[in-house]
This record gives structure tokens, C-alpha cells and sequence, in this order.
């Protein structure tokens, strides 16, 4: 099974213009802005034209998913999450303990906005930062499926 995981590829060409930001939210919640995106991309403090960029690596086993007290966060097919919403207590802790601080979090929902690696974000990104891999998955009756 093939599975398709977000990438940045290009970190050197993010001009910082938020496109792919605006994009995720647009294609998660239907709305205008940065705010309810499932990846960041913040430029470096006192460094002119460097960015960070943060999106979901997809993880096998993921920390996030582990660390939700109620299951509200559980591993998606391939890897990497997907939330129910009702099931959330809005503790944090999923945010708190992603190791790359890819896990983004809606302040104003109190609710993680996790990744669904549909590649929105790359087809917005007018420089090529961004790419949507394929990965090789556990093929079923090797053991190794969940």
C-alpha cells in the first residue's frame, strides 16, 4: 500500500507568502486565513529571508495519538492522525508531545488540526518548497498491517 506524506523539499525557496497556509484552510474549514492551518511556516527571529516550515511527517506510530487521554486522536491508515471531535477534551496534550511541533492546534476551537496530506498546500506554493511523496506502506499479511 502506498501512502502519500507531505514534504518540504525546497525549505531555501519559502519566500514566507502563506499561500500554502491559506490553502489548508481553505481546503480543512472552508475559510479565509492562517490561523486554522494544519502546517506553520514562520520566519526565523533577526534572520532576513529564512523560514521554518512545519508540516506532518506522518508518523507509523504516532506520538500525538498515544498521548490523547480519550482517543480522540487515532492513527490513520498509512500513518499520521485523524480527529474526533467529539471524543476531544481539549487538554493539549497531543500538541505538547509531537517531537517536530508539527501538530497544530485551533486556539479558538481548542481542538489539534491535524494533517490529512491532501497536497493543497503544494499545489499553492508558487516556489516548489513543498512536495506530496509516495511511501510504501506494510503491504496486508506481511505482519505487519494494523
Amino acid at each position: 500500500m502506498s501512502v502519500k506524506v507531505l514534504r518540504v523539499i525546497n525549505r531555501d525557496r519559502c519566500i514566507g507568502c502563506y499561500s500554502c497556509m491559506y490553502a489548508c484552510t481553505r481546503q480543512l474549514r472552508g475559510l479565509g486565513g492562517t490561523s486554522k492551518s494544519a502546517m506553520r511556516v514562520r520566519a526565523y527571529s533577526g534572520v532576513e529571508g529564512t523560514f521554518s516550515i512545519r508540516v506532518c511527517a506522518r508518523c507509523e506510530e504516532p506520538d500525538c495519538a498515544e498521548a490523547c487521554p480519550t482517543g480522540a486522536l487515532k492513527t490513520a491508515p498509512g500513518g499520521g492522525v485523524l480527529l474526533n471531535r467529539e471524543k476531544c477534551i481539549h487538554c493539549g496534550a497531543c500538541v505538547k508531545t509531537c517531537a517536530i511541533t508539527a501538530l497544530q492546534w485551533d486556539e479558538e476551537e481548542k481542538i489539534p488540526i491535524p494533517c490529512i496530506h491532501c497536497g493543497q498546500c503544494v499545489r499553492y506554493c508558487p516556489n516548489g518548497v513543498l512536495a506530496l511523496t509516495d511511501r510504501q506502506g506494510p503491504k496486508e499479511g506481511d505482519g505487519h498491517a494494523k
